[in-house]
């Protein structure tokens, strides 16, 4: 299989997808032309331009760092297109019409690149029709990517091939959108609306079918079709605020228009109600009013019957609630049918009319099961796919119900069950050896591309083979807190390291286990990768801090504290190289876990930050140690070798604000990673390539670093110049004097304590300082109290 390799890429159109394509692109370093339509007045590129600086104001933020921008250039269709030239790959991403993307291809062919990738992110139109607007020489390498919104967070791209398109291209492609953009791929047929949104948006309106049918609230669906049924907190209502009611409405219209021989065509239809919202320009998040609206602090929900807004309120009757925490899938869905409430009615019908759908269209959409249970997970945020579902509930039964509910005309088409679906001995469609496919009445297994034995536990769909971390590989070690293992078949002198407690928070067991592990490692492996599945950590464990507060045992406490400085310090200077391989939140000691190894390979979507001061207290794990040692090594290499403050500065902000860096890059840039740092798009294969990195750092050599002496601090004239700055915002009324107390103890921490500037100390005087501030505001009733309400509450707390 050829290598693409993509040097430079053009998006052609600046809309919200097309801006936000190219902003993930520079994320990857890509350098992206963006194109559009010439503006009338002033500068041409005045439309890109507009979008390009709309990038920095989106929420949640396109850009993994600001500086991405400067890798986006501006061009329009008149006078740039011979900038085409230079890119391996181009993207089309204007408005869904055909006539206009025939038209804008048959403007950009005499420019392409010889070789290069020609692909439209269209979300349903057909490729083969599309194609035929290219030359034929460009239509081997033309086909649909089809991401969704935003670019930057959705893990699902659908790869639509057409009759043309060169089987090699779309393996290369496939290889890149994987592991260089971190993508889930699936590939797609050509067919209207292609897997995810034809799936996604059908329940969409089963739901709607059903609202109305059951004569329930907009606010009550979505209270039962959110988290408690396994979908994202945006249920269905308010996602369709956040997609736009305008967009859910083409989707709609293009299913309507494309699909006239689906059995379920009658229900492709837009409600009333929905029309209405879009003529009075009320399109939902965009718009700042849609289904939902805020008025003052009062969040309203459309009521449909009254022809008005009123206060949301979403309740969910006892009943059906108990229903809902049944943890038995069997026994749920069974208790759904047998309820007579019309909550639990409308669940049981929901979900019915989706199974009924999935299996009828399956050899429509999909290659297979597989395909379109991951395609709904990772485009619409499911924790399971609509097949993965009934096969958990009872695959027969479910089928049986299903039948029973066609045959009484409740179902919202009379399309038979396909008879694979009722065979006696089905148990399921996904199994040990692969996923059921409707087209080729056979199992598939999963695609042999080299890219995915990158990924050492990739996702599985329920029923599917493959180990999990937690069952796999030769235990090294192991305690209440840590598991230390290692994988002989990838590399057998690499240990893995990972914490076991809940949401991986670092309590006494941690901390005992992680010294047992690196000393353990020192002795037998030539290296250790600090890995478990997201998040990395999340911090201290408060619930054992607030006991031991509730106990006033401060001995303890303070043992405590030192035991966590201790364990930080020995993934510093391991004997073997110590790799932390970092998704998700790495909060509080989390961070400083991150901070103290030896290396760093992180996801782009890594949260990182010392957090502490959200619960009145300041990093003690080496934290502030930490940033103090690397102020004075800053500054060591600067024109000024003794003058610290300077660096420490944007440092005590981010500590005392409890700031957490956006993704990797932002991590690397406050200085919680190194330059020399690995980022990863693809979460998947952290741990491959956190062990290769080991390896790497282990066979060159590795020594830890040396300790730290003749640390340069900023002493009391930084602590009061810092100190000046609290006093004018607790005067200002912007912090309370508690936030003061915390933030003068996270001065005093990094400034090296009072002594005088310019003084040089090591790193235990230094852990000395930040333990005892530590302690000291433990110590004090309203730190207690912060704490208190974050472990009851999950927010902090502003006393």
């Amino acid at each position: 299989m050829s290598k693409l390799i993509v040097r430079k890429a053009a998006v052609l159109g600046a809309g919200v997808m097309g801006a936000q394509i190219a902003a993930h692109l520079a994320n990857a370093d890509v350098p992206v032309v963006l194109f559009d339509l010439p503006a009338r007045e002033g500068d041409k590129n005045g439309i890109v331009g507009k979008a390009i600086d709309g990038l920095k104001k989106l929420q949640p933020g396109p850009l993994a760092s600001k500086g991405r921008l400067q890798h986006i250039d501006a061009a329009n269709y008149e006078e740039h297109l011979a900038l085409l030239g230079e890119c391996d790959l181009v993207i089309e991403a204007i408005a869904e019409r055909m006539d206009w993307k025939n038209d804008l291809y048959g403007k950009i062919a005499p420019h392409l690149k010889a070789g290069a990738i020609v692909a439209s992110n269209t979300s349903g139109l057909s490729m083969n029709q599309l194609a035929q607007g290219l030359p034929e020489a460009v239509r081997p390498r033309f086909c649909g990517i089809h991401f969704f919104n935003p670019p930057r967070y959705m893990h699902l791209v659908e790869i639509i091939g057409t009759q043309g398109t060169d089987v090699a291209t779309l393996d290369a492609l496939e290889t890149w959108l994987v592991s260089r953009l971190g993508k889930g791929v699936i590939r797609a047929l050509d067919t209207p609306n292609f897997v995810a949104n034809r799936i996604g948006v059908f329940s969409i309106l089963a739901v709607m079918h059903h609202t109305q049918a059951f004569g329930l609230g907009f606010d009550e669906v979505d209270a039962l079709t959110g988290p408690r049924i396994g979908r994202p907190k945006s249920a269905t209502y308010r996602t369709a605020d956040v997609v736009g009611l305008d967009t859910l409405a083409h989707v709609v219209n293009t299913m309507q228009s494309t699909l006239p021989d689906d059995p379920w065509h009658a229900h492709f239809q837009n409600p009333a109600w929905l029309k209405a919202l879009i003529e009075k320009g009320a399109l939902g998040q965009k718009t700042r009013g849609g289904i939902y609206r805020k008025n003052g602090k009062e969040i309203q929900i459309l009521d449909v019957k009254a022809q008005e807004y009123r206060t949301s309120a979403g309740d969910i009757a006892e009943e059906v609630a108990a229903i809902l925490k049944i943890r038995n899938p069997a026994e749920k869905f069974a208790a759904l049918r047998q309820s007579g409430h019309p909550q639990a009615q409308f669940l049981w019908s929901i979900f019915r009319d989706v199974f009924h759908y999935c299996a009828v269209q399956l050899e429509n959409v999909a290659d297979n099961a597989r395909d379109l249970d991951l395609a709904v997970r990772w485009g619409f945020g499911w924790a399971q796919g609509p097949f993965e579902t009934w096969q958990a509930a009872g695959w027969a039964d479910i089928a049986r119900a299903i039948a029973a509910d066609i045959a009484a005309g409740k179902s919202m088409s009379s399309a038979p069950l396909p008879a694979w679906a009722l065979e006696p001995s089905r148990t399921g469609v996904h199994a040990a050896g692969g996923s059921y496919s409707a087209s080729r009445n056979a199992y598939v297994p999963r695609s042999t591309l080299p890219v995915y034995q990158r990924q050492l536990f990739p996702e599985r769909v329920l029923g599917e083979a493959g180990a999990t971390p937690e069952k796999s590989g030769e235990t090294l070690y192991e305690n209440d807190g840590v598991r230390l293992w290692r994988l002989p078949a990838v590399d057998a002198g690499i240990g893995i390291l990972s914490i076991k407690s809940k949401m991986h928070a670092i309590g006494n067991e941690v901390l005992d286990g992680v010294l047992a592990a690196v000393a353990r490692a020192e002795t037998t492996l030539d290296g250790v990768v600090v890995w478990h599945e997201a998040p990395f950590a999340v911090g201290a464990n408060l619930a054992q801090v607030a006991e031991a507060c509730a106990a006033g045992a401060w001995d303890k406490l303070e043992a405590t504290v030192e035991q966590f400085q201790r364990a930080s310090q020995a993934l510093k200077y391991a004997q073997v190289p110590v790799v932390a391989a970092v998704q998700g939140m790495a909060l509080g000691g989390g961070c400083e876990f991150v901070m103290h190894s030896g290396k760093r390979v992180m996801a782009l979507e890594s949260y990182i930050g010392l957090v502490e001061a959200g619960v009145g207290l300041i990093p003690a794990g080496g934290g502030c140690k930490e940033f103090a040692i690397r102020a004075a090594q800053w500054a060591g290499q600067s024109a000024t070798p003794g003058e610290v403050f300077s660096f420490l500065q944007p440092v005590f902000q981010n500590v005392a604000m409890a700031k957490v860096a956006k993704s990797a890059e932002e991590a690397v840039e406050m200085g919680f990673g190194r330059p020399s740092d690995t980022i990863l798009f693809n979460a998947h294969e952290l741990l491959w390539v956190g062990i290769r990195e080991a390896r790497a750092m282990a066979d060159a050599g590795y020594a830890p670093p040396l300790k730290a002496r003749g640390v340069t601090v900023a002493g009391r004239a930084g602590i009061a110049t810092l100190e000046m700055m609290l006093v004018n915002m607790k005067e200002g009324g912007m912090i309370s004097a508690h936030d003061y107390k915390v933030a003068r103890a996270a001065a005093v921490a990094l400034c090296g304590g009072e002594i005088e500037s310019g003084n040089k100390v090591d790193e235990e005087w230094l852990l000395t300082v930040e333990r005892r501030e530590f302690v000291a505001l433990l110590k004090t009733p309203e730190t207690q109290a912060r704490i208190k309400h974050m472990l009851e509450t999950g927010k902090p707390l502003r006393n």
